[in-house]
Parts: structure tokens; C-alpha cells; sequence
């Protein structure tokens, strides 16, 4: 697990969000965990949804 939560891995491509990188491409500060994504954050590699994603 990280400083800021686990790793979630993106089930149809395998990108992995990784809390303390962030998505700074997408706005999203590093340091910020899964939980605390918005609702509408989409996979920055494929664009599914974050219920695609499995910790």
C-alpha cells in the first residue's frame, strides 16, 4: 500500500492510479486517494469508469 492509500489497476487495460502520482494530465493532484476521485474521473489510457478498477 502507498503513503495515501492502495494502487487501483484499471481491469480492461491495466493502467495502474497510484495516489501518490496522482493523474496530473487529468488535474488530479498527487497525494490524492481513489476514494477521493471525482465521480466522473475516467481511466486515463482506455476511459472506463473507476468501477473498472481493482485495488
Amino acid at each position: 500500500m502507498s503513503e495515501n492509500g492502495p494502487k487501483y489497476t484499471c481491469e480492461m487495460c491495466g493502467y495502474v492510479y497510484d495516489p501518490n502520482e496522482g493523474d496530473p494530465d487529468n488535474s488530479i493532484e498527487p497525494g490524492t486517494s481513489f476514494a477521493d476521485l471525482p465521480d466522473d474521473w475516467v481511466c486515463p489510457m482506455c476511459g472506463v469508469g473507476k468501477e473498472e478498477f481493482v485495488s
